[in-house]
């Protein structure tokens, strides 16, 4: 649990919640809410990769 990181951790769960959130807008014919969450979780989970990718270049 040492390598334990709570940014990576707190943007991994705000891309999973974003695309849930997705489900529920689709549920409830918010067909607009649900794009923009759509793109929203894609923009979050780019953020996270850049900083894996810097992450392991330092490494």
């Amino acid at each position: 649990m040492k390598n334990f990181h709570m940014n990576t951790a707190l943007l991994a769960s705000l891309v999973i919640l974003s695309f849930v959130a997705v489900g529920f807008a689709i549920g409830q014919e918010i067909f607009w809410l649900a794009a923009v969450l759509f793109f929203s979780g894609f923009a979050l989970m780019s953020i996270g990769l850049k900083r894996k990718r810097k992450h392991q270049q330092t490494s």
